[in-house]
């Protein structure tokens, strides 16, 4: 099993940011966070690399029930879509928070983080 959910899309890298932020929004979940790697390796390095964008996308319904759930899964809060420049288009990848979610000995919690998985890969799907 996969801790990610992936797929790659033809198109210009900050309009499929875009798609991604939108394809996101339908689905009930808002970015709370945006790291810009590309920016930041080249600022605090001065290295170069590809465009990667990391989205820290939150569906306030879902993590209010997660921390319900678990108190400390705060740590492991938000989900991340990333998007980054591939060589035959645009990928944008999402947390399988089922995968991570194993590390806690909570089945209720893993119950949870699937149906949030549910609706990060069909976000992901969509764009």
């Amino acid at each position: 099993m996969s801790y990610f959910h992936a797929r790659t899309i033809p198109g210009e890298f900050d309009a499929v940011v875009e798609r991604t932020r939108a394809a996101l929004q339908k689905h009930g979940f808002g970015v709370l966070t945006e790291i810009d790697v590309q920016g930041t390796l080249k600022a605090k390095i001065g290295q170069d690399f590809r465009p990667y964008r990391i989205l820290g996308a939150c569906n306030p319904t879902m993590a209010h029930e997660a921390l319900k759930l678990e108190p400390h899964v705060g740590a492991m809060l938000p989900c991340n879509v990333v998007v980054q420049q591939a060589a035959d288009g645009v990928e944008v990848f999402a947390i399988d928070p089922a995968a991570s979610m194993r590390a806690i000995e909570n089945p209720a919690l893993l119950e949870h983080a699937g149906k949030v998985g549910d609706h990060l890969r069909a976000a992901v799907d969509e764009i």
